[in-house]
Formats: structure tokens, sequence, C-alpha cells
């Protein structure tokens, strides 16, 4: 915007200036594009799904999603770079869930909105 806070266009009926004093912080911007972009590959999105409903082992989320363990563990390194997973050792073997956050709630919610999804146990 221009030094006196104000759009160079005028017009009547419209609060554009209100709505550029509520724009989310660029930070704030940043991580939800960054989280969205995360789950903009179908693996993921399934694998983050599945996370947010139970914790897992590499070897049983393959088996969920068809896929190689190093697939798998390859979608998981991105999503736990983004804070979407947590993990947690259980001796030689790695366990995985969806990170306990206000983010990646939205998202599950938004997830199961969007696809017309039932979390299990909530039919």
């Amino acid at each position: 915007m221009n030094e006196n806070n104000s759009l160079p266009h005028h017009h009547e009926g419209h609060s554009e200036e209100k709505l550029v004093e509520q724009l989310p912080d660029s930070g704030v911007v940043s991580a939800v594009a960054e989280a969205l972009g995360q789950l903009g590959d179908p693996s993921r999105l399934q694998i983050f799904w599945i996370l947010c409903h139970c914790e897992a082992c590499v070897t049983n989320l393959a088996a969920m999603v068809n896929m190689t363990t190093p697939a798998v563990s390859h979608h998981l390194r991105v999503l736990k770079a983004g804070n979407l997973v947590s993990s947690r050792r259980d001796g030689k073997e790695m366990h995985y869930s969806a990170s306990d956050t206000p983010l990646v709630r939205s998202l599950h919610r938004t997830i199961e909105e969007i696809g017309r999804i039932t979390c299990p146990g909530k039919e």
C-alpha cells in the first residue's frame, strides 16, 4: 500500500482497506502455503490422513497405501520436515502419527470436509 495507507482506487460500497488491515502476516501465509504444498501429493495426503487416525510404522503404512517402504519413508520425511507428522522410537522401529497442532487438526477437518470422508468410528 502507499504511504498514506489507502488503496490507489476507491470504490463505493467496498471495504478493501478493512480487508488489507486484516491480511495475515506473511509468515502465517507462508506456513499455510507450505503445509498445503506438502499435502499436494496424493500419496502424502493419504499417508497424512491415515496418521490423523492412528500411529503406524513405515512397514504397516507401506502395506496400507500399497507402496514400498522407501517411498513411504520419503513421504514421511517431507511431512515431518513440515511439522505435520511426528515420530517416536520403539526399540529399532519408528512410529509415526499426525502432529498435535491446530494447523494439523484444521487440515484434517478440511480434508474430510472436501472429500466428504467420515472419520473411522464416527459413522
